[in-house]
């Protein structure tokens, strides 16, 4: 059995605290490399905090923003050296004068892979990202990143696996958010969270219910199981803003099963040991091979119905597609 052992990471951040956010990912870094993880992969926009950033204007998330070649990064960088380990966290760039939801992945071989989210909807000044971001590590296999949203939209996952990606980092900030569909995710109420210690098992019921691992094993398995991939799925935990994250972190194989998995309402290490020769034998990857690209042309057309990111995640009614009399 070729193994290689990975820690998913579930933190709450301190909003726009970067070195108290860095405090805890050297922490619970060192904690998992201990474990004998090799990569350990944090939550989206883990180094300033999420959700508040809406609130703010764009000349201080300008403030806030760091570059990829910058000291911020340049210390995660450092620590993965140190360590000998892989480590992937979520900050706010500026490249250009332009701000991004971005994720860095440093390897301790001393690259340093940045994905900009494809679908951000944080703020109106913050862009959206071009590039799908796959890449050769140095244990052998090739790994994918996609952030939250970017992870819904099934073509990016598939996308993603067709450029060789066997493992697929997914750092979130999600759980409890206000869906606008009658079936999907409502908020958790803030007390629920505030008051864990004297009711946890009202913030148990909350974090596991329909809306937050409910949610998650709708989609989630999916991805996983379709496209032959490890899923290596991080989430933030806690108050995030005016709303709760509810962490359950987890780690799922190509054949959409949980490895490894955390109930816990708090902050966690979740560390596994994936079995990189399920990936050829997995279901999901005969099925790309069975592909008929062909028949796909429909899927690089635009309908006219495509919407910004922020628009078609605000978006109240749904859209019915145009297609041809006869389908």
């Amino acid at each position: 059995m070729t193994s290689f052992r990975a820690a998913v990471v579930q933190f709450e951040a301190t909003p726009d605290d970067t070195a108290a956010n860095l405090r805890t990912v050297e922490r619970l870094a060192r904690e998992a490399v201990g474990d004998g993880a090799r990569l350990v992969v944090f939550p989206e926009l883990c180094l300033l905090g999420y959700w508040h950033l809406r609130r703010q204007t764009a000349a201080r998330l300008h403030e806030l923003a760091s570059p990829a070649d910058g000291p911020l990064i340049s210390q995660v960088l450092a620590l993965a050296r140190e360590l000998e380990a892989g480590i992937g966290v979520g900050f706010l760039e500026e490249s250009g004068g332009t701000l991004f939801n971005s994720y860095a992945v440093c390897l301790p071989d001393g690259q340093v892979h940045v994905h900009r989210k494809l679908h951000a909807f944080e703020h109106e000044a913050i862009a959206s990202g071009s590039t799908y971001t796959v890449f050769d590590t140095p244990w052998g296999f090739r790994a994918g990143v996609l952030i939250c949203w970017d992870n819904n939209l099934v073509e990016n996952v598939r996308i993603t696996a067709l450029l060789g990606a066997t493992v697929l980092i997914a750092p979130h900030q999600t759980g409890g958010t206000n869906s606008r569909s009658p079936y999907g995710m409502k908020p958790i109420p803030l007390p629920v969270w505030e008051n864990r210690e004297t009711d946890p098992e009202a913030v148990e019921e909350a974090f596991n219910g329909p809306n937050g691992r409910g949610w998650l094993m709708r989609w989630l398995p999916a991805r996983a199981h379709d496209n032959g991939l490890f899923v290596l799925f991080s989430n933030g935990v806690g108050r995030d803003d005016d709303e709760v994250r509810t962490g359950n972190t987890m780690i799922l194989d190509p054949y959409g099963r949980i490895v490894a998995e955390t109930p816990v309402p708090a902050e966690s290490v979740v560390t596994a040991d994936l079995d990189l020769d399920l990936v050829p034998l997995s279901t999901g990857r005969r099925w790309l091979r069975g592909r008929r690209p062909d028949l796909y042309t429909p899927l690089t057309q635009p309908t006219g119905t495509e919407l910004d990111p922020r628009a078609a995640r605000l978006s109240p009614d749904p859209v019915e597609l145009d297609r041809p009399a006869d389908q």
